[in-house]
Parts: structure tokens; C-alpha cells; sequence
């Protein structure tokens, strides 16, 4: 059974977003709120898309799917209609060919950042970072922001031991852009990291609400 989406969490974790962006970035054209696709946890994710607050994100990742094009068009086709960002996961040619608003990069392609919003300007470059040295590499290479995992225990597969919001405060005080915390970010824990100095937050299976 699909994720039903909605319900009073959602929107508490959409407002601490908000707060978190207005403390963080002040006039930053970032999105305050990420949601990230993942086959396994939301197979339907242009239902979450479409509840999401404008202004949001959807981080399409294919992972190879044979209709990734047809599903990126499709998110497109939603984020317009709601007046949210699309990112797609790795594939620059892919974000392109659905007119997506930019790429998040896995870490080990952040060097592509500086590269990809000479060719794009108009485009949000993010990285995904398991640590501060990966932030700072992030930066350094030109992304707009690094994505900061695991911050609370995660159920993804390749999640490491999560940072926690004292390790997240350290590290967006150090990485010289801004920080999204990922991984394991729900209402219940998303205000922990009020005082963690991230700029927003991105989620998977915080944004859905299982029956």
C-alpha cells in the first residue's frame, strides 16, 4: 500500500523548516524543505510532491529506473503546478532533459558542483556530505548547499551512525555553506536541530505518513 501523505506532523515538520531557513540563509534562494525519492519508502512520489509547501523541494532520484525520463517529466509537471523546486539525484542529463531546477550530487561527484552551474546558471547544485570534511570539500568545489546525513537513526541501508544535532551544529558552523540535515528527520526530532545552525531539512519518509 502507497504512503498516505498529510496529517498534522507534516505540517509542524514544514514549519520547523521554514524556521530553521529564516534563522540559517536570510536571503538564500534555497528551499527550506527537501523531500528525497526513494523507490523502496515512496513509490508514489508525485502524491507527497503535490501536499508538499511551496517553495519546497522534490529530489528525484532514479537509481537507473527504465522510466526515469517519464517519471522526472511527471514530478515537473507537479512542481509547477505547486510552485516547488525539482533536483534530480546525479544526472545532470536527466535534470536537463525534464527541465528540473538543478542536481544534488552524491559526495564523491562534488567536484562536479562549480563545473555544472558554469554550464547551468540558473541551476541549485547540492552534495550530499557524511561529515565535515565533505561539507567544507562541498563548498569548496561551488555547491549551493551539502546535504548532511545520517542526522537522527535512519531505516536507509547505507546509513551510517547518525551525527546528532551537536556533530550537525559543528559542522554547518564549519562548512562555509549552508547544511540541510537528512536522514531520520521527522516531527517528533526535527526541532532538536533549531539550535544546529542547518539551513532546512530533507526527508524521505518523514514527509509520509504510513496507514
Amino acid at each position: 500500500m502507497s504512503p498516505r501523505v498529510g496529517g498534522e506532523g507534516f505540517w509542524t515538520l514544514a514549519r520547523t523548516a521554514r524556521c530553521l531557513m529564516a534563522r540559517a540563509a536570510p536571503g538564500k534562494a534555497l528551499p527550506p524543505l527537501m523531500f528525497f525519492t526513494d523507490p523502496a519508502r515512496t513509490p508514489d512520489p508525485e502524491a507527497v510532491a503535490r501536499r508538499l509547501p511551496r517553495g519546497s523541494a522534490v529530489v528525484y532520484r532514479a537509481f537507473g529506473a527504465p522510466d526515469a525520463l517519464a517519471r522526472a517529466r511527471r514530478l515537473r509537471t507537479v512542481c509547477a503546478e505547486r510552485g516547488l523546486v525539482l533536483l534530480v539525484g546525479a544526472d545532470a542529463g536527466l535534470a536537463a532533459a525534464a527541465r528540473a531546477h538543478g542536481v544534488h550530487l552524491p559526495e564523491r561527484s562534488a567536484h562536479r558542483a562549480g563545473a555544472l552551474k558554469r554550464s547551468r546558471p540558473g541551476w541549485i547544485v547540492t552534495a550530499a556530505a557524511h561529515g565535515e570534511a565533505a561539507a567544507r570539500r562541498a563548498a569548496r568545489f561551488g555547491a549551493d548547499a551539502a546535504i548532511v546525513s545520517p542526522a537522527f537513526p535512519s531505516r536507509s541501508r547505507s546509513a551510517g551512525r547518525p551525527l546528532g544535532p551537536r556533530r550537525l551544529a559543528r559542522i554547518a558552523a564549519n562548512a562555509g555553506l549552508p547544511v540541510y540535515a537528512l536522514g531520520g528527520v521527522t516531527n517528533q526530532n526535527a526541532r532538536r536541530l533549531l539550535d544546529a545552525g542547518v539551513a532546512g531539512v530533507a526527508a524521505v519518509d518523514g514527509l509520509t505518513a504510513r496507514p
